[in-house]
């Protein structure tokens, strides 16, 4: 029988932009599903809701203090920055997210920036409809530097599912794999090294690839210090948070050679403003924060989306976020 608790989604568009289906989600209340959500629309639309699912609006204080029938927070992926877990906890309100949903898909992005800059295949495809091959008078056609992985450094930072997953596919690619992680030394494989400080990873990697939740205490690690200890060759990949990397620093180092080139699948301000200086940088490449979003994950986040709301319902909550 159909529960009469009311579900509220604020921004349902990024995860099902319509190719997948909200009526399971539906049939476990009164559900309303808006694809978008403006900060000043999100009390009026939640108003009697006792359920409401995010993915990136951002439920406040203020936002929690202004529900009084709200008992459950869902997020709609697995970092919750933008939910005030403490102000939820504070008025008991259950908050869950997703974890482990992307695992796949994200490392496989981390990757796929990491073959593009190494084989320029992007370019390559290019430079071929363009009639750089057909005009060449040798059999093949070259006008960048190529770069083979093995044996080569990948420099983890934050070595949970998604870190792991990445590191097992670089090993698979024969590089040395270090990481930097709370783990116990004894309790990684044997091909993962753990590096001493991040200071170390950066210095000594060739490629640098961050996994790790964005904290108060790393915001920005990614500085103009922390970038002048890399190699002129080195390689930054971020598919995590993009608050993790000052961004005029990463462009003055990749405008100034002193690391090579940078691959990015989220920013500091989503969608970037058109003056970001990153957009204009040499050798830096961009996805638009789409490494969770292949069809098979979104169809994981949705199943856990509505399990975790069920699981409320029937008063024993899972993922619940501590």
């Amino acid at each position: 029988m159909k529960n009469d608790m009311k579900i509220v989604v604020l921004d349902g568009y990024p995860g099902n932009p319509g190719d997948l289906s909200w009526e399971p989600l539906m049939k476990l209340g009164d559900c309303r599903v808006f694809d978008r959500c403006a900060p000043g629309e999100i009390v009026d639309r939640c108003r009697d809701a006792e359920a409401v699912l995010v993915n990136k609006v951002a439920i406040t204080r203020e936002v929690i203090d202004a529900l009084p029938r709200l008992r459950y927070l869902g997020e709609m992926g697995t970092g919750y920055n933008n939910i005030d877990v403490e102000a939820a906890r504070e008025r008991g309100i259950t908050v869950t997210n997703v974890p482990a949903y992307s695992t796949a898909s994200v490392a496989q992005m981390a990757m796929a920036h990491l073959l593009n800059i190494a084989c320029r295949t992007g370019h390559y495809s290019r430079q071929v409809r363009a009639g750089r091959w057909s005009d060449c008078k040798d059999f093949c056609y070259t006008d960048t530097p190529l770069i083979e992985l093995a044996g080569k450094q990948m420099g983890i930072v934050g070595l949970g599912q998604i870190g792991f997953a990445t590191a097992q596919i670089a090993h698979g690619l024969g590089m040395k794999v270090a990481a930097y992680t709370s783990k116990d030394e004894a309790s990684l494989p044997a091909w993962v090294t753990k590096a001493p400080s991040l200071d170390d990873l950066f210095a000594t990697s060739d490629v640098v690839s961050l996994h790790c939740p964005l904290t108060p205490d790393n915001r920005l690690m990614v500085n103009a210090r922390r970038l002048a200890l890399m190699k002129p060759t080195a390689i930054l990949i971020n598919t995590a948070r993009g608050m993790l990397i000052d961004e005029q620093a990463l462009a003055d180092a990749l405008n100034n050679g002193t690391i090579f080139a940078a691959a990015l699948d989220v920013m500091t301000q989503e969608p970037p403003a058109h003056d970001n200086p990153l957009l204009t940088a040499r050798n830096c490449f961009f996805t638009p924060h789409v490494g969770w979003a292949s069809n098979e994950a979104r169809l994981r986040l949705m199943d856990v989306i509505t399990d975790n709301v069920a699981a409320f319902i029937a008063g024993t909550p899972v993922n619940v976020v501590s």
